[in-house]
């Protein structure tokens, strides 16, 4: 009989044991079917672990390099402007010439009326409208520095001249009652061009004079480049 309950007890421990093992994976199945799922981590530079980030879509790529296609007008160095593509998938470009020696013939006559006064022409020889910037720096024959611009001839606007067209301007050589010093008289002139910065560039454009030349004293004045001859002597 001792043997009997024995084996009784036996069974009764081993389908025990069956049945706690079968709940405790019924368990652990049912953990990890309804548990939410870990977010992956990366390392970071500090080495302290942080989220990853998700990718971006493609969608989102294609918006970005659309608003890249869409520029707007961009300046150039030396006065050129390009607009880029837009939306409406057109091209633009315009440029600015500047007036100088390349495109242009500089010529000075002296003239009656006003008294002691030089008027330097300008004409576009080039196939280009052309900007005639500021005003002209005339370096005389033994002038120790370029004489000053009459302030109130400043032009509203930058004269602009078409091709074959002229600009001008008005140089008070001396004083019409004496009252200049440091009088002496010039043979030879060079006229200098200021570009859209109005910095005067290159060494200047040979300009023939009247053969006996021209007497200048301290009183010597330009005025700005003009449209008109008499706002020029004026």
């Amino acid at each position: 009989m001792s043997d009997t309950i024995f084996r009784r007890r036996t069974a009764l421990l081993t389908a025990t044991f069956a049945a706690a093992a079968s709940l405790a994976l019924t368990a652990c199945g049912t953990s990890q079917d309804t548990g939410a799922k870990s977010t992956p981590t990366v390392a970071a530079d500090n080495g302290i672990s942080s989220t990853a980030t998700p990718k971006a879509d493609a969608g989102d790529t294609k918006a970005a390099a659309s608003a890249t296609d869409s520029a707007e007008s961009v300046s150039k160095p030396g006065g050129s402007s390009t607009t880029a593509k837009g939306s409406s998938g057109s091209k633009s470009t315009s440029g600015i010439v500047t007036c100088t020696g390349a495109n242009t013939k500089v010529t000075a006559q002296t003239v009656s009326r006003p008294l002691n006064h030089l008027l330097l022409t300008v004409k576009n020889t080039g196939s280009k409208t052309c900007y005639l910037y500021g005003y002209p720096a005339l370096n005389f024959q033994d002038a120790q520095s370029v004489p000053p611009v009459y302030k109130d001839s400043q032009p509203q606007s930058v004269t602009t001249l078409s091709p074959g067209q002229s600009g001008y301007a008005g140089v008070l050589l001396s004083a019409a009652d004496g009252s200049g010093t440091r009088g002496y008289t010039a043979k030879t002139l060079s006229v200098i061009f200021q570009n859209r910065s109005l910095d005067f560039v290159g060494s200047g454009v040979k300009v023939a004079l009247p053969s006996k030349g021209v007497y200048i004293d301290s009183s010597l004045t330009t005025t700005y480049w003009l449209t008109d001859l008499q706002d020029a002597l004026n």
